[in-house]
């Protein structure tokens, strides 16, 4: 008789377990035949300025702008002309939103974003001058001059209200029913290194923690790298399907996808590679466990899960996030985490966010990937944009 094994769930959790990826690895290595080169056409190194040392970034300040007088009353000035027009929020844009002076310099900071460092950080809005909704108002047309197209971060289309273009990243664990969470990014605990969905993610800081909260950054191209020399193996892992949870949607239990993307050089554009990954997608989190009647990832999908997160901690760089602060971020070369916090009276940490796209310096989306980024940016009309003043209720 044929004994047939039955697939099951690694041992794998949200947060990660330093001690069981060093037992999984060695495992690995030890009992398995595992690949000693690359898939085919990937390259052995990537030479980019997006290939960074965490350590080197924390030592220089060449990462941000530091926004000037004349340019914040500019930015007032904005403000005051497109409430003028009385129009709604979806038509914030470039020529609702003015900035004669800063305009070139936005796009500069732009191609720095796609074709450079691959991040920076904007700091010194005038939060405490402004209501929430004129500080909404300022984040949006400040990030149309970075990238002029909104994503959908949740699409209402088939419900025929609006989408939502603005998300609330803020602990509301306290004021809603912990049964009911299933993102981390609505809890006060730490955020594993991950990517979101589209181009470019830019985070606006209303409010910092009274402890912690620290935000993360870690260049993918460098953990590529790293990986290509010491675990081609799990180069190719990472360019095979992977099972992503549904989380009980009927139509769509699970999907697959590989994580990595390899794009050869063009005769315009250099040779590129993308990851695009979440981790509670193959682990569950909170109220959306991983569900039980899908595919299991394997182990070595879950090795894999483990390096990416751990290379990207040990070489990431903690950006000192402040009250003011715009953090916009190349979301297909760049991780980010951040690290659990405390709140405390008049210290509730409170960060808004966008997902951009600038059509002028975009990547090429991946084809696995079009349908999602389709969703996000195709035919988003002024009408079909919501801007929640305040975290929506679960």
């Amino acid at each position: 008789m044929v004994e047939v094994q039955t697939l099951v769930q690694p041992d794998i959790q949200y947060h990660p377990d330093f001690a069981k990826y060093t037992a999984r690895s060695q495992r690995r290595v030890e009992a398995e035949p595992l690949p000693k080169t690359l898939p085919a056409g990937f390259p052995a190194q990537l030479n980019s300025p997006l290939v960074w040392e965490g350590e080197d970034i924390e030592k220089r300040d060449d990462w941000f702008y530091r926004l000037n007088d004349a340019q914040l009353d500019e930015i007032d000035q904005g403000l005051k002309e497109f409430k003028s027009k009385n129009l709604p929020l979806g038509a914030i844009d470039q020529s609702t939103f003015p900035l004669p002076t800063l305009h070139p310099i936005l796009r500069d900071l732009s191609r720095e974003v796609h074709l450079g460092r691959g991040f920076f950080v904007l700091r010194g809005l005038r939060i405490d001058n402004y209501s929430r909704e004129d500080n909404i108002i300022i984040y949006g047309g400040v990030s149309s001059h970075i990238g002029n197209i909104r994503g959908r971060q949740e699409d209402n289309r088939s419900k025929g209200t609006p989408s939502r273009v603005l998300a609330h990243i803020k602990d509301v664990s306290r004021t809603v029913d912990p049964e009911t969470i299933g993102a981390p990014s609505k809890t006060n605990d730490k955020q594993v290194f991950h990517t979101d969905s589209g181009d470019i993610i830019s985070l606006l800081c209303l409010q910092e923690a009274a402890e912690g909260g620290e935000s993360k950054l870690a260049s993918s191209w460098h953990v590529y790298n790293i990986l290509a020399k010491e675990r081609p193996d799990l180069i190719h892992t990472l360019t095979q399907e992977w099972p992503f949870d549904g989380f009980s949607n009927p139509n769509l239990p699970y999907f697959t996808r590989p994580l990595l993307y390899h794009q050869p050089a063009t005769s315009t554009t250099p040779e590129r590679v993308l990851i695009q990954y979440a981790r509670r997608y193959f682990t569950g989190f909170m109220a959306q466990p991983r569900s039980t009647d899908i595919p299991p990832i394997t182990e070595a999908q879950a090795e894999a899960l483990d390096a990416l997160h751990f290379l990207a901690e040990k070489h990431s760089a903690s950006l000192g996030f402040k009250k003011g602060d715009i953090q916009y971020a190349n979301n297909l070369s760049i991780f980010h985490a951040r690290n659990g916090f405390q709140d405390g009276p008049g210290k509730e940490r409170h960060l808004v966010r966008l997902w951009l796209r600038d059509p002028e310096n975009a990547w090429e989306t991946p084809e696995p990937l079009k349908s999602r980024w389709q969703s996000l940016y195709k035919d988003v009309t002024p009408d079909d944009q919501e801007f929640p003043l305040e975290p929506i209720k679960l």
